[in-house]
């Protein structure tokens, strides 16, 4: 009997009875800080959650390209505006224009990936897994029903404490729209461009959304007030 035969048969998907290495807290963590402050600059709330939904999005951009040269296959993702990024991966190293993968920032080639924003909404969805944009995004601005947006922060670095190791996405937003504004989702939205394998063309997708949370509560911005809104990656928590 070779060694391996049959092994196309094993299910892979994680069994209920997964043996426990003695690690009670998985070991990598995603977590929600909510901080809301009045006209004075005063905190009236803290609101803390995990986090725990990447989109199909996210999980698609994470496959590497070499899936897609062995494969033969190619795919896309959905921006915010509902339309479908196809880029080819039906390629060899050699291919001239014909395989594209997703471009660390790179300002000087104009190939962008960036964090554009953490968007807030006033809606929700069940499936958090198939959403392309929020269920109700709250609008950039000062009139009714709107937040004036504050430019997003990420951490310059990865920040370690112990055996912890993070870094945190962040954003203000003022309410300046002359009522209450209610949040009760947000998301990460991500500017998103491919590169074809010589660095000769690209594949514009722009804005998607990789990260989708509902508010285990809803938040409540005062007209005048502000909020933030953290998110932060943790490995080893």
């Amino acid at each position: 009997m070779m060694v391996g035969k049959g092994i196309e048969d094993i299910d892979v998907v994680m069994p209920k009875d997964a043996y426990n290495v003695g690690k009670d807290m998985p070991t990598f963590n995603a977590y929600l800080t909510v901080i809301v402050r009045d006209s004075e600059g005063r905190i009236i709330r803290v609101h803390r959650q995990r986090s725990h939904s990447p989109t199909l999005n996210f999980l698609k951009v994470m496959l590497p390209i070499s899936y897609f040269i062995g494969t033969g296959n190619k795919n896309s993702i959905t921006n915010t505006g509902n339309t479908t990024c196809t880029f080819p991966c039906a390629c060899v190293p050699t291919s001239s224009n014909s395989c594209a993968y997703v471009s660390y920032p790179n300002g000087a080639n104009n190939y962008p990936t960036y964090i554009a924003m953490i968007q807030v909404g006033s809606g929700s969805q069940s499936n958090p897994a198939s959403a392309i944009t929020l269920a109700a995004p709250i609008a950039n601005g000062s009139g009714s029903g709107q937040l004036l947006y504050g430019a997003v922060s990420v951490s310059s670095n990865i920040i370690t404490s112990g055996s912890s190791a993070y870094f945190t996405i962040s954003q203000t937003y003022n309410n300046n729209s002359g009522g209450t504004i209610t949040i009760t989702e947000v998301g990460i939205v991500t500017y998103i461009q491919f590169v074809s394998w010589n660095a000769n063309g690209s594949y514009n997708c722009g804005n998607t959304l990789m990260w989708y949370d509902v508010l285990s509560s809803p938040i409540s911005v005062p007209n005048g007030g502000s909020v933030t809104i953290y998110y932060t990656f943790m490995v080893n928590p």
